[in-house]
């Protein structure tokens, strides 16, 4: 494997040239960084953006050679223009753009990629975002795991793009065992060191303990089969002081049941 990193350009109809040039201007090691999109429109982007940067055009990883220069894997575009593409040409554009770097990685011929924003609504009605489109892609279905990394804490949302209105069916104990599972194996594998982890409940203030809540028929249970196959998983926490308390709980990952119930807190502190 090559030690490279992909950067898929992302939503054409977009800042994504700009934050990707300004970015790269300010990163020092750049020799392992390249970009994911087509060439001749991330080049009148940059240039209506009046930033100042050396960009190369290539066909394959294989012509990578001068790293000082922001190095483009062109992703052709069949349009007359690029200054504004159609919907479906943004459709295409965006699924080639991530089937190209999903290809790279699965042969291990990157490290990995980074996707910039895309409008979701590229996708099918049933794929809701990036991560369940990847896990579409490899057949792993409910055990794609979405973790949001920092050396000091990480995040996983146990459910990813869902409406609020359809979070609470989703949530199953067999759903938590697997993800866990996931990212108990992952977090290991990546950095070398067990995951310690803390989920969080569902509700406000955990439900108070009720008996029928979540929390104690679904959450609970499902702890307690993970802790017995030598998960190191504590929980359920109140989502509402969990970041507040890190000081106090010896864990590296929080686990949340949704989206945001994580990830905003995590933006923030983050």
């Amino acid at each position: 494997m090559r030690n490279l990193i992909a950067i898929i350009a992302g939503e054409p109809n977009s800042i994504n040239s700009e934050i990707i040039v300004k970015s790269w201007k300010k990163i020092k090691i750049k020799r392992n960084l390249f970009v994911i999109g087509n060439f001749l429109l991330l080049k009148n982007q940059i240039k209506k953006y009046g930033l100042k940067i050396d960009i190369y055009k290539i066909n394959s990883i294989e012509e990578i050679k001068n790293k000082k220069v922001l190095n483009i894997l062109d992703v052709p575009l069949n349009c007359k223009s690029t200054l504004k593409l159609s919907i479906l040409e943004t459709k295409n554009y965006v699924l080639n753009s991530l089937d190209i770097a999903h290809n790279l990685a699965s042969k291990k011929k990157i490290k990995g990629f980074i996707n910039a924003p895309v409008n979701k609504t590229v996708f099918k009605k049933k794929i809701l975002g990036v991560t369940e489109y990847l896990a579409s892609k490899n057949n792993i279905k409910n055990k794609e795991v979405m973790m949001i990394y920092n050396k000091k804490l990480s995040v996983v949302p146990l459910t990813t793009h869902l409406e609020i209105k359809n979070i609470t069916s989703k949530i199953k104990g067999e759903l938590i065992k697997t993800k866990i599972i996931t990212l108990n194996t992952s977090y290991k594998k990546l950095f070398k060191k067990k995951a310690k982890i803390a989920i969080l409940g569902l509700n406000p203030h955990n439900s108070e303990n009720r008996p029928n809540s979540i929390e104690n028929k679904i959450i609970k249970p499902a702890i307690k089969k993970l802790k017995n196959l030598g998960v190191d998983i504590k929980g359920p926490f109140a989502a509402d002081t969990i970041f507040s308390n890190q000081k106090k709980i010896d864990y590296n990952v929080i686990v949340g049941m949704y989206h945001d119930q994580v990830l905003a807190p995590f933006k923030a502190l983050y």
